[in-house]
């Protein structure tokens, strides 16, 4: 019997399905990712957007069409992070924005959804590019419209649309060479794929675990003078899987056991048929292992520190309570009188902080390139600026999308995004500003000023891959311009002057160098001297960034 609509009760469960297969294939998606750079990738981003809607729409009891339709765009738009969050977030909303006035949604309220979703995405993004999660999109629209006027059988119409939007998918290496050229489809198209691979097989019935998704409250936390780090005997909790391959008898558990509380205590061992589930605090996992081995083969192996884990708790509550000064701080700042202009920047590593606070920024949003700043973290930081005009400086192409989804959402502020894609873009941009002039003037000699700035990042590359005409493998040291990468070698001041060979020209005038937490003072000291030696009618100054990932920013004005 044909099923010819979906209720609201069971499109949340395929949206909850659809989060939770995406937070499943997250780091596959990663994988995707073209640039073999340490970063907030894909799947990371895509994940952390669609759970923060996930978490609002598993929170409602008894929602009707509208209250999820909510749900569901508020919790994306305000959790959405980088480009591939922010559009998948716009998808969202488009097409919530047209199912929300039905009770039920049949194939052509679907058809018209889809189609929302992608104008409204393509709406948001300024230089929409196929070969993209959009590309995909929109594939999977026109397949829908055109499905809709020939079926109104759910179970034809829905997979036929995922497999049309799997074929265009597919197509994305010869929609954009640097794709081809890595040997993968769109990270964030694949994405898409997985949640509504996910929503379809809610829609078939199948059981979803969404242990992921809880909307309750958080986990009582145990104060830290609760814990004593010295009764921590054995150091690492250790899990494991047994897959017999003979029977395990009840001789051989009382012997596994006996042996497991000879190096170690917190002892779970249960056996249920071919597989036996093993759990132990100890100080040597391998003798776990080792013995384990002699009655089959291991899965799901995963080894955690304990004591480096009370110390990260540990230093997290300090950051909690450090937060909490902050945030009275703030509110006492809040309550006095409103100034005409304000600054944030999202910076990176304390020393960069450091530079932004001396020249003046208000509100430092940690983030960057391993993670990056959500639609709410911008919403939080406008909410702290106590001003009437606000600069933002996202200072990473992937955060701009955020910031202008942030400032669509601000009403009673001005807000005006300076499409910094570096730090050093975004120290510029500040140190151009000028007081007397007024906003407007600002913003357009602001904007001037960063395109003077050239900024190129030395880091290590996390997988083997080919692009930009260049062999890379896992461990190289690459130098990352503007366009691309640059230069790609085994030291990382090889790789450095090498990628400032291809910045610096004949109208350059100052080089500015940020050493990364990694660097130490004195070895930046030394590659500065070469620096200048090499390029002596050119200004330089050198500064600790402290950084992480990037052992060195440099930017050539």
């Amino acid at each position: 019997m044909a099923v010819k609509t979906i209720n609201t009760e069971m499109l949340r469960k395929m949206f909850l399905a659809g989060a939770a297969n995406l937070e499943a294939k997250k780091e596959y998606i990663n994988e995707l990712n073209v640039f073999p750079v340490p970063d907030g990738d894909t799947g990371t981003n895509m994940t952390l957007t669609i759970m923060s809607a996930a978490k609002e729409v598993s929170a409602l009891e008894n929602p009707d069409m509208v209250s999820m339709a909510k749900a569901i765009s508020s919790g994306s738009l305000r959790g959405a992070r980088g480009n591939s969050g922010v559009i998948l977030s716009q998808l969202l909303r488009g097409f919530t924005k047209e199912i929300r006035e039905y009770e039920e949604i049949d194939a052509n309220i679907l058809a018209k959804a889809c189609e929302r979703a992608t104008a409204t995405a393509y709406k948001a993004v300024m230089k929409p590019k196929e070969g993209t999660i959009l590309t995909v999109a929109k594939g999977a629209a026109q397949k829908a419209a055109e499905l809709a006027e020939a079926t109104d059988d759910l179970e034809v119409f829905i997979p036929e649309v995922i497999k049309y939007a799997e074929e265009v998918l597919e197509q994305t290496p010869e929609m954009l060479p640097v794709l081809k050229e890595a040997g993968v489809v769109d990270s964030g198209g694949q994405g898409l794929i997985e949640v509504l691979r996910g929503a379809y097989d809610a829609f078939l019935g199948k059981e979803i675990d969404y242990s992921s998704i809880e909307a309750g409250q958080a986990p009582k936390m145990v104060k830290p003078d609760q814990q004593v780090e010295a009764d921590i005997k054995f150091g690492y909790c250790t899990e494991f899987i047994i897959m017999t391959e003979k029977e395990f008898t009840e001789k051989d558990e009382n012997e596994f056991k006996a042996y497991l509380e000879s190096i170690g205590d917190s002892i779970v061992c249960v056996a249920d048929d071919d597989v036996v589930k093993v759990h132990v605090h100890t100080n040597d996992p391998g003798l776990a292992i080792q013995k384990a081995l002699t009655y089959g083969q291991l899965s799901r192996m995963k080894i955690d520190n304990m004591r480096e884990e009370h110390h990260e708790k540990l230093i997290r509550d300090a950051e909690k309570v450090a937060a909490q000064q902050m945030k009275s701080a703030q509110e006492k700042k809040k309550k006095e009188p409103r100034k005409a202009v304000g600054f944030i920047a999202v910076s990176i590593g304390e020393g960069m902080n450091e530079i932004f606070r001396e020249l003046g920024v208000d509100y430092i949003i940690e983030g960057g390139q391993t993670m990056n700043p959500s639609t709410d973290d911008m919403l939080t930081a406008i909410d702290n600026v106590n001003a009437d005009h606000i600069f933002i400086l996202p200072n990473n192409k992937n955060i701009i999308l955020a910031a202008n989804q942030a400032q669509s959402l601000t009403k009673d502020k001005d807000i005006l995004v300076i499409p910094t894609k570096t730090v050093p873009q975004g120290i510029t941009a500040v140190i151009s500003y000028m007081p007397e002039a007024d906003v407007d003037t600002n913003l357009e000699s602001m904007k001037e000023a960063i395109k003077n700035v050239k900024t190129g990042q030395v880091t290590y590359a996390v997988r083997d891959t080919h692009i930009d005409d260049k062999e890379i493998h896992e461990g190289d040291i690459m130098g990352i311009g503007d366009q691309g990468i640059l230069s790609v070698g085994q030291s990382v001041e090889t790789a450095a002057k090498e990628m400032l060979e291809q910045m610096v020209d004949e109208d350059s005038e100052l080089i500015s160098l940020y050493y990364g937490q990694d660097v130490l003072p004195e070895d930046a000291e030394k590659f500065a001297a070469s620096v200048e030696e090499l390029y002596p009618d050119v200004d330089l100054d050198l500064h600790s960034g402290g950084q992480p990932i990037y052992y060195y920013v440099i930017s050539v004005e």
